[in-house]
């Protein structure tokens, strides 16, 4: 199979570089700003926001499939805009699209979010987010478009914000639940989606509801330092409007994939 990540510099996009090389894929993989460290990785440098660009490298390329990871959390015409252009190039060459989307785009509540709930965004990102899915439905019906969490493993931004909040750089809120999901997991079920047939929505994500101060005490645990200096608020408290409580059903997911998405009490317990 050939395959083009979109995004191969970025956490996510570079592990399913590494395990689409592992498992003797052909794997071409586009950045921005940072080179792709990917050995075994063509690279091609691409600008989303161009729409001429993309179609133009995927004329050029013409990949079996693509995953799509693009965001810039606070660029709408990365996250919607680009996700648009990708998605018509791949329709236009016949290539198998894995759309990457978040969390983010729900608004929170007490209950879990199933796979095809509508958005209900309460930030820009979040809305930029809505945007972009509804663009790839509509251009390409059959494409998989995964809703995942905070993704976790070493090098993550996330389990960095925690190490920074227990060494008294940061806070973390008591009140905002995710469903954390490790890197490697993550990227294996989404190799797992391109030569398959799932079309539309899933939910991604680990089975573990944590909130983000919770995390930082299982990072505290893990790392083996003292938790006692971890800076916690609340959003109210914050005065920030914000998603709370975000917890993703994966159940679908858990049956559809082999990958098993483990949750972070066995990451980091």
């Amino acid at each position: 199979m050939h395959l083009l990540v979109v995004g191969a510099s970025g956490f996510l996009g570079a592990e399913v570089c590494r395990q689409a090389v592992a498992a003797g894929h052909r794997v071409a993989g586009t950045y921005h700003s940072t080179a792709v460290a990917v050995p075994g990785v063509a690279p091609h440098r691409l600008d989303v926001t161009d729409r001429a660009a993309v179609r133009e490298l995927l004329t050029r390329v013409r990949p079996d499939a693509v995953v799509a990871t693009p965001y810039r959390y606070d660029d709408w015409t990365v996250t919607a805009d680009g996700a648009a252009h990708i998605a018509v190039a791949a329709a236009e060459v016949g290539a198998r699209l894995v759309h990457l989307s978040s969390d983010a785009l729900h608004a929170g509540r007490p209950t879990p979010y199933a796979d095809e709930d509508v958005p209900t965004p309460l930030h820009p990102y979040g809305a930029a987010k809505a945007a972009a899915e509804t663009a790839v439905r509509a251009v390409d019906p059959g494409a998989a478009l995964v809703r995942t969490s905070l993704i976790v493993g070493e090098g993550s931004k996330q389990i960095q914000l925690c190490r920074d909040a227990l060494a008294g750089r940061a806070t973390l809120f008591t009140d905002e639940l995710r469903c954390p999901v490790h890197v490697a997991d993550l990227a294996a079920a989404v190799l797992e989606l391109v030569p398959g047939d799932h079309a539309g929505l899933l939910n991604v994500a680990g089975p573990d509801a944590v909130s983000r101060a919770g995390l930082g005490l299982l990072v505290a645990r893990h790392d083996g330092v003292d938790a006692s200096g971890l800076r916690t608020t609340t959003i109210a408290a914050a005065g920030l409007r914000r998603p709370g409580a975000v917890v993703l059903d994966s159940t679908r997911a858990a049956g559809l994939l082999r990958t098993r998405l483990r949750g972070v009490a066995e990451l980091y317990g």
